[in-house]
Parts: C-alpha cells; sequence; structure tokens
C-alpha cells in the first residue's frame, strides 16, 4: 500500500470531515466514559439535557458559544494566510483590560449608543496591539510568531493581573481581585430577559458573515489565501505580503480581543484572572472543526459550548467529571487533524 495525494479534492469529503472528527472524538471519549461504568448514552443524553433541555440552559449555551466563536474566527482568519496565532488568549485578556480601563470612567458620561462601540473597537485594537507585535518581530527578525504568540499570553495574563491589582483594581471588591467595573450605560443590552444571552451573540454572527464575504469575494481575501497556499508565489504574482499579513493580524488579533471585550460588557462587566477558562486556545480548535471556514465556525463553537455547558450537568447527575468534555472537543481536535490528511490523501494497494 501506499500513500498518494488526490488529484482533487471532493466537496463532499471536505465538507464531512468535521462530522466524522467529531463522531470519532465522541466514540473514544464514549470508550472512556465507559470505563466508569456509567452508561454512554445515559452520560449524553444529559449533556444535551444540560445544554439545550431548557430555556436556560440553550441561552447558557448560547453565551458561552459568543466568545468560542470571536476566537474561533481570530485563529481562522490568521491560520488561512499561514499566520500561526496561537495568542488568542492573550489577545482575548488585553482586550477585556483595555475595556476596563477605558469603560470604568471615561466613557461613564456617553450614552449607550455611542459607548459601548467605542469600548468593542478599544478591547479589537488592545488585542490587535498584541498580536501586530508578535508579527513585527517575525517580519523585522523572523522569528517564529507560533512561540511569540504563545508566550505573549503569559505575558498578557501577568500584566492583567498586576493592573487588577494595582492601579486597576476596585476598591470595594473584597476577596479575590478584580478590576474596577465598567460603566451601566456600556453593558450590552440582553437579548432575553432574565437570562445572560447577550447582544454580543448577534455581533459575532454579524462578524463571522462578514470575514466570510471578506474573504471570498475582495482583493484582500484572495491575497490572504494566496499567501496562506504559497507566499513565495504570491510575491512573483506582485501580492504585498508583508502589508497583507499586517492586516491578517490586525483583524485576527481585533477578533480575539474583542472577544474580551464582548465578555466584559455582556457578561462580567468587571475583569479577573479567570475571565477566560481558555477561550483563546478553544478557537484553535474551533478553527480547525470548522476547517478555517468562517460560516463553519458558527457551528463549531455551538458544538463546543454544548460540550462544555452540557458536562456540568451530566457530571451531577451521573458523576463524571466534567473534565471529559476538554477531553472531547482536545480529541475532535486530532480526529479533525486525521480527517482533514484523507481529504488530501488517499492510501492505495
Amino acid at each position: 500500500m501506499r500513500i498518494e495525494a488526490r488529484s482533487h479534492h471532493p466537496r463532499g469529503l471536505i465538507l464531512f470531515a468535521p462530522v466524522v472528527a467529531i463522531l470519532a472524538a465522541l466514540a473514544v471519549s464514549g470508550a472512556l466514559i465507559a470505563l466508569t461504568g456509567v452508561s454512554v448514552m445515559e452520560a449524553y443524553a444529559q449533556i444535551l439535557a444540560g445544554a439545550l433541555g431548557t430555556r436556560l440552559a440553550v441561552t447558557e449555551t448560547l453565551t458561552r458559544a459568543t466568545p468560542l466563536i470571536l476566537t474561533g474566527l481570530a485563529a481562522a482568519v490568521a491560520f488561512r494566510a499561514r499566520l500561526w496565532n496561537i495568542g488568542g488568549e492573550g489577545q482575548f485578556f488585553i482586550g477585556a483590560i483595555a475595556v476596563a480601563a477605558v469603560g470604568a470612567e471615561l466613557t461613564a458620561g456617553l450614552p449607550a449608543a455611542l459607548a459601548i462601540p467605542v469600548l468593542l473597537v478599544v478591547g479589537a485594537a488592545g488585542g490587535m496591539v498584541l498580536m501586530v507585535t508578535a508579527l513585527g518581530l517575525r517580519l523585522r527578525f523572523n522569528v517564529d510568531e507560533v512561540v511569540t504568540t504563545l508566550l505573549l499570553n503569559f505575558v498578557a495574563i501577568l500584566f492583567v493581573s498586576m493592573m487588577i491589582e494595582g492601579p486597576l483594581r476596585d476598591p470595594m471588591a473584597f476577596g479575590w481581585p478584580q478590576s474596577v467595573p465598567v460603566a451601566d450605560n456600556a453593558a450590552l443590552p440582553r437579548l432575553i430577559e432574565r437570562t445572560r444571552l447577550h447582544a454580543g451573540l448577534l455581533i459575532a454572527v454579524l462578524l463571522a458573515v462578514a470575514v466570510y464575504l471578506l474573504q471570498a469575494r475582495t482583493v484582500f481575501g484572495m491575497r490572504s489565501r494566496a499567501a496562506g497556499h504559497n507566499a513565495r508565489a504570491a510575491g512573483f504574482a506582485g501580492v504585498p505580503l508583508a502589508r497583507t499579513l499586517v492586516m491578517v493580524a490586525c483583524l485576527s488579533g481585533g477578533l480575539a480581543g474583542l472577544a474580551g471585550a464582548v465578555q466584559v460588557l455582556g457578561v462580567r462587566g468587571y475583569v479577573t484572572t479567570d475571565l477566560s477558562p481558555g477561550f483563546g486556545y478553544a478557537g484553535i480548535v474551533i478553527a480547525m472543526l470548522a476547517n478555517l471556514n468562517p460560516l463553519g465556525v458558527i457551528a463549531a463553537a455551538v458544538f463546543a459550548a454544548v460540550m462544555f455547558i452540557g458536562a456540568d450537568g451530566m457530571s451531577r447527575a451521573v458523576g463524571i467529571p466534567s473534565y471529559i468534555a476538554d477531553v472531547t472537543v482536545a480529541l475532535s481536535l486530532l480526529t479533525m487533524l486525521v480527517a482533514l490528511f484523507f481529504t488530501q490523501y488517499r492510501i492505495r494497494r
């Protein structure tokens, strides 16, 4: 037997790959659940009930999916151009702390229709700065952005910790340190009363559609795809690689920073070091599950949110640790990589 590259990549196979990857990940996770003596079907039924079984559960799932859509978009945009942004977590936190710094007092007197857009732009700008810094090191000194974006995550989180324990600490908060709260007029409106579901979901979905159209219908999208397919050939064809990568970095970092801003304005109202349970890292898995398709990111983010929210209910019902959700999402990345391999290659006898 030998492995050979496919002469063409069937569209149906590409679309089916994420489904196969998720089913394979669920099968492996199911085997782990079975080892505990719990019924696999019952465990998965409890996950679905915990994530989708009630009105409150559905809204909590969509609330969790909102930042995941944005960080998934951030990774998908960068990876499409072969700009390896592993720093979504740090960009998320910088966007969040920028919003807290500006939103505490500077926007307090503004109407909500002005304060919210200003703070969203501020959050996006914070994420941009961190990503462009990493890209600058690559362009100027040829430093691998995988290393710089990954290490900048820790720098960003330590910076946020310093700020919320220092100049931005809320003097009225006791115990766990947190930033000063954002002014009430800057909170994102609720989509459904008496739930935490906020307008950030609409922003995330609209941005996914906008990014899809940007990549599919514009010169910038063509240039970023060309840079991802073959940077050297794109350069010979006249694509301004440095400028294109800077634009990609701004978009990618901005989306991750916007995720932090949305989480602060829509859910918390302030910043703590546990604001993100790994949204930036989960965004990488979501982007891969979506095969870097911005519209697919929405579905992949909802899947991850169902697992994370539903696993908590399953844990209470049958005693399986909720960490099984992290295992399943991580396994879905591995199985997706295998599925993508078979969309590019075939086995011949």
